[in-house]
């Protein structure tokens, strides 16, 4: 059979985009492990399943490159709630994903003229049990350094949904990836501290309201952008003063968002906002479960994009150097 995908990405987290139906007769798992397959048009970072919801505007699945199932994406739902907000003709939806139902909008850009949406990072949980972490007796980690992880790193454990493990660094982790390498690979493998895997990120403060992060994603590796990773970075940023203010820029490999962080009595609101970008249209056959490319209509966006990444750069480049 036929099918149209729509190739999108937000802060450089690549996916192909599908408006499903409940009654498709399609392996969405097979599927998106052949078009996340580098060798293959490029690759992605995962699939975005767009479905009807009988309790909000549309529903969002995401699939990552090894076939697991993500209880949230930021950057991916960036991209359906653009898709959502334009088939409909609105600025603000509500988004069904695994465990909430999440308001959208469209905003004015935060760069030039790139198509900019932000998305409500929901539920929040510091119990270890929500990721699950398993640490001897303790119930919550708060920046804290934990010897088997590292002897000089605090770590956070948090979930925004999704479960992260947040590290404040100094530069040199930046520049070299091995200790984040090594530790997040031991994770996401056969241990005894988090069986079903984290996602890991190292954070560097750049000024009182920057940070830049680089996430190694559950079921996907290194990846230029993880929403959920950068939200929850901001908010440890925040929680723990390395930051001011609410609103947040938050800089990676993809790019940049940024994440508002507000709080009311002991809550949190969080927000995450940045591009939706359409890298172009695709056709393909789906038959016997394997893919052909048919067709593609390359969009005009990528170019805006490109610009933001040179800013992003130089912007990078004037701290480090």
């Amino acid at each position: 059979m036929k099918v149209q995908l729509v190739k999108v990405h937000g802060s450089g987290n690549t996916f192909y985009l599908y408006e499903a139906l409940y009654d498709d007769k399609l392996d969405y798992v097979n599927m998106a492990k052949q078009l996340c397959n580098p060798s293959i048009n490029g690759g992605a970072d995962g699939l975005l399943l767009v479905l009807p919801s009988d309790i909000a505007d549309a529903k969002m699945r995401v699939i990552n490159a090894d076939g697991s199932e993500a209880s949230m994406c930021g950057n991916g739902l960036r991209c359906v709630a653009r898709h959502v907000c334009e088939k409909l003709e609105i600025d603000e939806a509500i988004i069904e994903t695994m465990h909430a139902c999440l308001t959208v909008r469209k905003e004015a850009p935060i760069f030039e003229q790139l198509p900019t949406y932000s998305v409500e990072i929901s539920p929040i949980s510091f119990e270890l049990s929500s990721l699950p972490l398993f640490l001897e007796d303790k119930q919550e980690l708060h920046h804290e350094r934990i010897a088997v992880f590292s002897e000089d790193i605090p770590f956070t454990a948090v979930s925004v949904p999704n479960p992260h493990l947040i590290g404040i660094v100094e530069k040199k982790y930046i520049e070299n990836t091995s200790h984040q390498q090594q530790l997040a690979a031991f994770l996401n493998s056969d241990n005894e501290y988090c069986p079903n895997g984290v996602n890991v990120s190292y954070v560097l403060p750049i000024s009182n309201d920057e940070i830049f992060v680089r996430t190694y994603e559950r079921g996907v590796g290194f990846t230029n952008a993880c929403g959920t990773a950068m939200t929850a970075s901001a908010l440890i940023s925040t929680m723990e003063n390395i930051v001011s203010g609410n609103l947040i820029t938050v800089y990676n490999p993809g790019g940049f968002v940024q994440c508002s962080v507000e709080q009311y009595n002991d809550k949190w609101k969080l927000s995450l906002i940045g591009n939706a970008t359409i890298v172009g249209y695709y056709e393909i056959e789906y038959s016997h479960n394997k893919i052909e490319f048919i067709d593609c209509v390359i969009t005009e966006e990528q170019v805006q994009y490109d610009k933001c990444n040179i800013y992003t750069e130089n912007r990078l480049r004037s701290f480090t150097q």
